[in-house]
Parts: structure tokens; sequence; C-alpha cells
């Protein structure tokens, strides 16, 4: 459950259309919520409804069309370039469907790579690429290329990769979406584990409402662009 009442996300009537020819496509239009610091929040919709546009925003990889995305009371339409870039780098971590691990490198390496970006001295990124390996429990496996990992080893991989800038916000775009029920489950543990232990603020993208209601406080629902509920899971 969430460590306090503190606001960690809040999107303020937040749109962000795009033109397609003529057309004007809303694949966010008018959306208004927050996430309280230390929640796990997932949002379910069908494929379009506008989620992952949301999370990209949230994520500062997108810049709304209208309204505000304030993260630890500073709104993400209006930072530089340069300001959304160390907001990545040193307040969120993201997971996707698909691993995106480097494959000429080793796990150890592909691990180092957000800290070496965000120019963290070399002996602290040794101790941290243990501990962020050790908290997926993959510790043993530094030497590894992605290659001779299972899809679960890739995926809690790069969840380690994720968490090694140490992140106060996580943000997971369908992470199960490549794997079995079974190994789905194991991630879906892991994230909760992550959550509850070290307090991290977590949106998960999914269609899976199977897994939303085992793992998230709550669920919020996109549907052609807008927020259709919003709550907690029944």
């Amino acid at each position: 459950m969430p460590t306090d009442g503190a606001t960690a996300i809040g999107m303020d009537r937040v749109s962000r259309h795009y033109t397609m020819g003529a057309s004007v496509v809303r694949a966010v239009d008018d959306v208004s919520f927050t996430v309280r610091q230390g929640e796990f929040l997932a949002l379910l919709g069908s494929s379009g409804s506008g989620k992952s546009t949301l999370l990209n925003l949230i994520a500062g990889l997108d810049r709304p069309t209208s309204g505000a995305v304030i993260v630890q009371s500073r709104n993400l339409a209006e930072m530089t370039s340069l300001e959304l870039a160390r907001y990545r780098r040193q307040t969120v971590g993201m997971v996707f469907q698909s691993f995106n691990l480097l494959p000429r490198m080793t796990l150890e390496e592909n691990v180092e790579l957000p800290m070496r970006l965000a120019e963290v001295s070399r002996p602290e990124r040794a101790d941290r690429v243990r501990e962020a390996l050790e908290r997926v429990h993959l510790e043993k496996r530094l030497t590894h290329r992605p290659g001779e990992l299972s899809g679960g080893e890739q995926q809690r991989a790069a969840l380690a990769r994720a968490l090694v800038n140490r992140p106060q916000i996580l943000l997971a775009d369908e992470p199960t979406g490549n794997l079995d029920s079974s190994t789905s489950d194991e991630i879906l543990h892991l994230l909760r584990e992550i959550n509850q232990s070290l307090g991290v603020t977590m949106v998960m993208v999914t269609h899976e409402r199977r897994l939303a209601e085992q793992f998230a406080d709550r669920i919020a629902v996109m549907s052609d662009g807008k927020l259709s509920s919003d709550g907690a899971k029944a």
C-alpha cells in the first residue's frame, strides 16, 4: 500500500493529440488523476486506448498537447529537453514489453549502462550493479549475454537495469507481454516486492486484468483516450 498521502504523480487535464493528414487522433483526451507516493497503479485498457501514450507522458518521453504532468511538484511540460533527460536518468526507471538488452554486452555491462550515462563513479557502479542483480536474483549470471538467458531472466535483467539508478518511480509498459503465465506471475511478484520493500511508486500498463487485480493497489481503465474508471480494485 502507499507509504503516505503525498502525491507522486499528478495529471491535470492532460491531452495528447496527433494530426494525421486531415484528422486528429486524440490518443489521450483530457485525463486527470493522481498517484500517491508508494502506490502501485495498474493502467488497464485495450490496444489503442491511450495507456502507453499516458505512460510516455509520465516518463517525459513525450510532451502533452495541453494540460500539466506534475511529478515531485514540477511540471514536465515546462521542462527543457536537458531537464527532461536528467529527470529520466534520476527520477524514473522504465521496463518495456521488449527487453531492450544489448546483445553483445554481458548482463553486468547492460545493467551498468544507465549509470555510465549518469556519470556515476566506476567503484560505485560495480556495487550498484551487484545490488540490483541480487534484488532480481541474477547475481550469478553477471558474465552471461542476453541470448544465454530465458525470457523471464531477460526481463529480470531489464528490471535490474531500470532500478540501478535508484528511481523513485518505476514505469512498466506491458512487462509480461512476451512471457508465459507462470513467468508473468514471477515478474509481478518481483515488481510488488520492489514496490513494497523500497517504497517505489509504480505505474504498470497491462491488458491483463488478472494481474492487475492480483498485484496492484488500484486499477485505472483507459478507453478511447479517456479515463473510464479510476478506483480501488474490485
